[in-house]
């Protein structure tokens, strides 16, 4: 399987580098048993029915991308990818010559940052000027905007560059499908008798990273953590008896869900994963998806492709391209239900109801 296999044109304008006025305000394009379909993001509620389980990501987005000097005097940017427990933390380092262990990172405020060490592409550092990396963060740090946004952080993406439900902070990277949700809107989700449930699975930097090789196979996916509650295995047991769907909000959440469930049954606990899922995987818990668009040749496209046929998704992405759709973590919707859907029900059944 060829990652060329999964490219499109996409013109530069259909690049959303600003959040709509309101969240519930962007497109939906919806995939579906009964084909392809237009709407706007609130007609979600009529795809939706009652008894159906929406899994939310509840990851937080920290201030995450730091910018300072190197004790030579030359600039650098930092981008933590991972927090470590008090004044530690991973690292991505842009600087004219990468620093060397012991060399130190100095930011506003006597924020500073000794580098330990690599791992790998990571740079290992130790804050000072704090008590812990995330009170340094919320001094110094700005909003860690993806690359295709290509311009400064702003006052208003540190709300809108985060779910109205963000509650466990470590993510560099919004789950953007939540980003259409608003209090409200989820409130009457609830009434008309859908269930909300919540994963955490704190996003990392890689998803930004482009595919190196020429076969999918080939691809080794970045490591992210992730969290399953004893609730929601019980939710998700629940939906399964009372005949509902799972509905996961973004593809973080798919994975979390699918990763807790490597074994064959769902499970609860707290891992790393770094699983990879382009077509022929074959979806354990999922049911059907709320995502926005993703990057031509990504591993994110080569989900959804696996998720509701390669061919039928490019379809949709050359349509939302002609209609006009806005592309990305600022961009419009997609409702995707998934061609395993039936045949998961079936052998649920077989297997007793077991997830």
């Amino acid at each position: 399987m060829q990652v060329d296999d999964f490219d499109f044109d996409l013109p530069d304008e259909l690049i959303a580098r600003y959040p709509p006025a309101q969240r519930r305000d962007a497109r939906l394009l919806t995939l579906t048993g009964a084909g392809m379909g237009h709407g706007r993001f609130p007609d979600l509620s009529a795809w939706l029915r009652p008894g159906d389980l929406l899994v939310f990501n509840d990851t937080r987005v920290i201030p995450a991308r730091l910018f300072g000097r190197k004790q030579t005097g030359g600039r650098v940017e930092v981008l933590i990818e991972r927090l470590l427990g008090g004044r530690e933390a991973l690292a991505h380092v842009r600087a004219s010559k990468s620093p060397k262990a012991g060399g130190w990172l100095e930011f506003d405020q006597g924020v500073a940052a000794e580098v330990r060490g690599r791992r790998g592409e990571l740079f290992h550092l130790m804050f000072t000027g704090c008590e812990q990396v995330l009170d340094a963060l919320e001094r110094v740090g700005h909003v860690p905007l993806p690359p295709y946004i290509d311009r400064p952080d702003e006052d208003t993406d540190l709300q809108r560059y985060q779910t109205v439900y963000a509650r466990e902070p470590g993510a560099v990277a919004a789950p953007t499908a939540g980003l259409h949700f608003d209090e409200a809107f989820i409130e009457q989700l609830r009434e008309q008798g859908v269930e909300t449930g919540f994963v955490t699975l704190h996003v990392g930097a890689g998803t930004f990273q482009p595919v190196r090789v020429d076969k999918v196979e080939e691809h080794h996916m970045h490591s992210e953590r992730f969290r399953i509650s004893e609730a929601l295995v019980e939710q998700v047991l629940a939906a399964r008896a009372r005949g509902g769907r799972v509905v996961a909000v973004g593809t973080t959440a798919l994975r979390a869900l699918e990763a807790a469930s490597a074994g064959g049954a769902l499970s609860s606990g707290e891992a790393e994963t770094d699983i990879f899922i382009y077509p022929g995987y074959r979806f354990r818990q999922v049911d059907a998806l709320v995502t926005n668009f993703h990057l031509p040749r990504s591993t994110l496209l080569m989900l959804i492709s696996a998720f509701a046929g390669q061919d039928r998704v490019l379809a949709a992405y050359q349509e939302a391209v002609r209609e006009g759709y806005r592309f990305f973590s600022y961009g419009d919707a997609m409702f995707i239900e998934g061609t395993q859907h039936a045949a998961r029900n079936t052998q649920h059944a077989q297997d007793g109801g077991d997830v």
